[in-house]
C-alpha cells in the first residue's frame, strides 16, 4: 500500500506484511487532516454537494498512478437504511470525480452491503475487522469474473472496509482489485 502524499514510496504495515490485503494497490490523494475531515463530513453527513468542486480540485492535483484504467469502478455501498438517512453515498460522488466521463463503468448496483453494521468511526481496529466480516456481496458474478475492479471510498483508516469489499470481489472472480480513497489516515506512531 502506498502512503498518501509520498509518490513512489511504498509502505506496508507489519500486519499487511504478515497478512497481505485482498487488493493489489491502495492509493489516496491526501493525508486525512482537519481540512479533509471538514470537506468529507459536509458531504457525508450534511449532503452538502457544494464541496464537490473542492474535492475535484484535490483529486486533479493528486498524482495517482497505478489505478488509472480499471474495467469496473465500484463505490463502497451503504446499507439501504443508512443511504436513506444520509440521502447520498459519498463514495459514489467520489467515484464520479475520480473517473469523469466513465459513468457507464461505475457500478452502483454490483456490490451491496448485506447487513446493517455500526459505523466504523466508533470502533477500534479489531472491532472494525469483526464488524465488517462478510458484510458485502457481489450481485452479478458474471460482471466481475476476470475483470480489474477499482473500489472507491472516502477515507482509508485501517483498510477494513475496502479489504472486505475487495475480498467479496475477488471471491466473485475479479482478477485484480485496486483501491482509491480521497484521504488516508497516516499514523505518526
Amino acid at each position: 500500500m502506498m502512503a498518501a502524499g509520498e509518490p513512489g514510496r511504498s509502505h506496508r504495515c507489519q500486519d499487511c506484511l504478515v497478512h497481505p490485503p485482498p487488493f493489489s494497490v491502495a492509493r489516496s490523494c491526501i493525508r486525512y487532516d482537519q481540512t479533509a475531515s471538514l470537506l468529507l463530513h459536509r458531504l457525508k453527513y450534511h449532503g452538502d454537494t457544494a464541496v464537490l468542486p473542492g474535492l475535484r480540485h484535490i483529486i486533479e492535483q493528486a498524482a495517482i498512478a497505478g489505478v488509472c484504467d480499471p474495467d469496473i469502478i465500484v463505490p463502497v455501498p451503504l446499507y439501504r437504511k443508512r443511504l436513506k438517512a444520509r440521502g447520498l453515498n459519498q463514495a459514489a460522488h467520489l467515484a464520479r470525480l475520480f473517473y469523469p466521463g466513465r459513468d457507464s463503468d461505475i457500478r452502483f448496483d454490483l456490490l451491496h452491503r448485506i447487513r446493517d453494521t455500526p459505523p466504523q468511526t466508533v470502533l477500534s481496529g479489531a472491532a472494525r475487522r469483526r464488524n465488517l466480516r462478510s458484510a458485502f456481496a457481489v450481485k452479478d458474478l458474471t460482471l466481475v469474473k476476470g475483470k480489474t475492479v477499482c473500489v472507491v471510498d472516502d477515507v482509508f483508516t485501517t483498510g477494513t472496509t475496502v479489504s472486505e469489499c475487495s475480498r467479496a470481489l475477488r471471491l466473485a472472480g475479479a482478477e485484480e482489485v485496486y483501491v482509491l480513497t480521497l484521504a488516508m489516515v497516516v499514523s505518526t506512531v
